[in-house]
């Protein structure tokens, strides 16, 4: 299990911190005693798990662009940061079919200025560029697990241009950091659930919000398979190879970030999972002929589990149940703050 003590008082540069994933990555820091400066666009969903657990009055939140080269480098050498995470991106598949250019230039261009700006900044010892799962050439052939050391090529403009991130990194890695100044890893992360996630096109917050509304849920493809985990999950990997690395350059490398095969489901079989779980509520298939996504998609966890001794903590069910009662806190109402650092403690302190 990370540990999470090693990350008091290190200085760390988030980017992406007013996104899901980001949020969940700031108030781990914070409860591990780190001085964290944030650094992303206003929050992407209103409501925003940010702003509801005021994740901005704990760290140092710098609201800008990852295009914008000349701020983020001013915010990256203030801060002095030891430690970078990278996290900031377009993220949605189907809003890359809308806005292909902005995509390619958020999770591209972002990628290069970040990492240039950290060329430039000598406080900087660990580097980790968070991808996804979507990144590697996938032909769909049933059952098979994607390992680091097959190609990348993804499909669409989202899983392409975060292709094209990996390989930005490698190229600087092996450019201008191979005297081992910065250490640098990528992380590849199977689909993540939690509380607070709120994004459109995404099959939990869609759940969510056809609840709220008294409809049955919609669910456009239901035997599509996906890596599901718990967004706890992958945030303790990102923070233990940032800390490996930090520690010893040999831990530099690019690894999956995926459940296990147990929790590699359909979409129906989520959706089912999640109705259950909540009590009274339905689902049914409905395609809406929308653009192409994967119809299959798992990958291979060893790298991690051989290297780190990492093995998943909260499996599937336990990942929907808890999933369901944050939600049930939210709607009523109760301290988000609060109910993140609970469950925070509950992952990392047993």
């Amino acid at each position: 299990m990370t540990d999470l003590d090693f990350y008091k008082n290190k200085r760390v540069f988030l980017t992406g911190h007013t996104g899901f994933k980001g949020a969940w990555l700031a108030k781990i820091l914070t409860e591990a005693g780190a001085q964290v400066t944030g650094y992303a666009l206003q929050p992407p969903t209103d409501p925003s798990l940010f702003e509801l657990a005021h994740i901005g009055d704990e760290i140092h939140s710098v609201i800008g662009d990852i295009r914008d080269y000349e701020r983020l480098l001013f915010s990256l050498q203030g801060s002095r940061a030891e430690i970078v995470f990278h996290l900031a991106a377009q993220p949605i598949v189907r809003e890359s079919y809308k806005d292909p250019r902005g995509t390619y230039e958020t999770n591209v261009m972002g990628t290069v200025n970040l990492l240039e700006a950290v060329r430039h900044t000598e406080s900087v010892k660990s580097f980790l560029n968070v991808t996804t799962d979507k990144v590697y050439f996938n032909d769909e052939a049933p059952d098979h697990a994607f390992r680091e050391n097959e190609p990348l090529d993804g499909y669409d403009p989202y899983s392409n241009s975060k292709s094209c991130s990996e390989l930005v990194t490698h190229s600087y890695k092996k450019s201008f950091f191979a005297n081992g100044r910065v250490a640098i890893s990528t992380a590849r992360a199977g689909n993540v659930i939690g509380g607070g996630d709120f994004a459109a096109d995404r099959i939990i917050p869609d759940c969510v919000r056809a609840i709220s509304r008294g409809e049955h849920i919609i669910v456009r493809n239901p035997n599509s398979t996906r890596p599901y985990q718990h967004v706890l999950e992958p945030l303790s990997v990102y923070l233990e190879i940032a800390e490996r690395q930090y520690q010893n350059g040999k831990y530099a490398g690019y690894y999956n970030v995926g459940p296990d095969k147990c929790d590699c489901v359909t979409t129906g079989e989520l959706v089912e999972k999640f109705c259950r779980a909540w009590g009274n509520a339905t689902w049914e298939a409905h395609g809406d002929g929308g653009p192409h996504e994967a119809a299959f998609l798992k990958l291979d966890n060893s790298k991690i589990k051989n290297i780190f001794g990492w093995k998943p903590k909260w499996h599937i069910d336990e990942a929907i149940r808890r999933t369901v009662e944050w939600i049930k806190v939210y709607f009523e109402h109760s301290d988000i703050n609060e109910e993140m650092t609970r469950e925070i403690g509950g992952y990392f302190g047993a």
